[in-house]
């Protein structure tokens, strides 16, 4: 498909990549939760309905992703599988259980993901992290591309933030699963948002001290040198 180029000087900001890159989980969170309470508490709909139901609001917007983008994005695909799973799971097993329960798919494949980058060398979080860290300025992007390339200390650093953040991920989606089957179903709804929004600030403070920090210095230095 022919894509159409967009001069420098006419470009549209792209906004932070980092907010970019989370964007997803916090829509794929925040509406589904919204919409299940107006469903049964506003609404008065029974528990799996509601359930069920508030899976619709995501499982569209993937698709529409999908076909306004015309291309296949295979974390995409499988976030629309997942909640059309799980819409069907509730209304043929009836089973709210594995209805919560699904939500953990979308976070581990994530988590695996980022973690599998960052042993390959190629750290997936780097991709938002570069930007967040060189600010645009083009004398700390050159800093930064000489460090990834030549600094083994840096390459640790880049590794390491995104192994924070693919474990934070993992853990969060271990510890839904184990919710899903062992509390009650009204208090998982609104828990397993909590455990998202934790696991993501848990990441953030962790990876901050343990790799950004240090990153931020070596960019400062090696930016002074040029």
């Amino acid at each position: 498909m022919a894509q159409t180029t967009i001069p420098e000087a006419t470009a549209k900001p792209q906004g932070n990549p980092l907010i970019q890159t989370l964007k997803p989980l916090v829509l794929d969170v925040a509406v589904p939760l919204g919409t299940y309470y107006l469903l049964k508490d506003g609404l008065g709909l029974d528990l799996l309905t509601s359930l069920a139901l508030s899976s619709v609001v995501p499982a569209v917007r993937t698709l529409a992703g999908i076909v306004r983008d015309r291309t296949f994005n295979g974390l995409a695909g499988l976030m629309l599988v997942v909640n059309v799973a799980g819409i069907l799971l509730t209304f043929v097993a009836g089973d709210a259980r594995l209805m919560m329960a699904k939500d953990s798919a979308i976070s581990s494949v994530i988590g695996l993901s980022i973690l599998v980058s960052a042993f390959r060398g190629r750290p997936l979080m780097s991709a938002g992290l570069k930007p967040f860290v060189t600010k645009g300025d083009p004398v700390r992007t050159a800093a930064w591309d000489r460090l990834s390339a030549g600094s083994q200390r840096f390459r640790r650093a880049e590794r390491l933030y995104s192994m924070i953040w693919g474990g934070a991920l993992l853990a969060e989606c271990a510890a839904r699963i184990i919710g899903a089957f062992t509390l009650p179903i009204s208090t998982m709804v609104w828990l397993s948002t909590v455990m998202l929004i934790g696991a993501i600030v848990l990441a953030m403070i962790v990876s901050g001290g343990a790799a950004f920090d240090p990153m931020q210095k070596m960019i400062d230095a090696e930016a002074r040198k040029a």
